[in-house]
């Protein structure tokens, strides 16, 4: 990606994007218009350290998605920030890498509700939230009971340097775990992922035991 010199609000949008779906491109998309981001920068992990239920589909594929998902969109850029780095990866040491390299831009973090409600047991969570502005998207987490704006207050309390923003859209309500488990058991999945990244799946035999086998 190149350097640019001016400053600029960028969204960063990250996620292993295994794969990447529409609820992906809902999210960047609303961070893009309500905050007035110069970009959306969609970064792939590397080898995230918390998908230890299921072996994440190689890099090479996973960003070929990510590529093809955001291509009619100039102002969403793909970034190999992370999928270049070797080792575990963290959000908290990602952040200060872009802000030592880009230290001309401020960065907004465009996470899930879900996430919100996980982030204490992130990685060094008070280095994530020192570091960037969260953008959350705004829907209640179905596993707390707590609404988000309670969260919201929660983490600000106890992190002094938090900067938590809502988005005002839904999430699409599909994970990128269904929609492998989906296309592994024959069920169509093109409602839910850009048609490029749906005939990239069909064609390379992502997610089907049996395909990639006789392969």
């Amino acid at each position: 990606m190149e350097r640019s010199s001016r400053m600029a609000d960028i969204g960063i949008m990250g996620g292993t994007f295994d794969p990447i779906h529409n609820g992906h491109l809902l999210l960047g998309e609303q961070a893009y218009r309500e905050y007035g981001l110069a970009e959306v920068w969609f970064m792939p992990s590397g080898d995230p350290p918390h998908k230890t239920d299921h072996r994440v589909t190689p890099a090479t594929d996973r960003c070929a998605m990510v590529r093809l998902a955001i291509q009619d969109r100039p102002y969403f850029r793909f970034s190999d920030f992370e999928v270049m780095r070797t080792g575990k990866t963290y959000t908290a040491q990602t952040l200060r890498l872009l802000r030592e390299q880009y230290p001309q831009h401020r960065f907004f973090f465009i996470i899930g509700a879900d996430s919100l409600y996980e982030i204490e047991h992130w990685y060094h969570p008070e280095s994530v939230m020192a570091q960037t502005i969260l953008l959350v998207a705004n829907r209640e987490y179905e596993k707390n009971h707590r609404e988000i704006q309670d969260q919201i207050r929660f983490l600000k309390a106890h992190y002094e340097h938090a900067d938590i923003r809502l988005l005002h859209c839904a999430e699409m309500d599909v994970s990128s775990c269904e929609l492998r488990r989906w296309e592994a058991d024959g069920q169509p999945i093109q409602n839910f992922v850009p048609g490029s990244v749906n005939d990239y799946i069909e064609e390379h035999g992502l997610y089907h035991p049996k395909r990639r086998e006789t392969t």
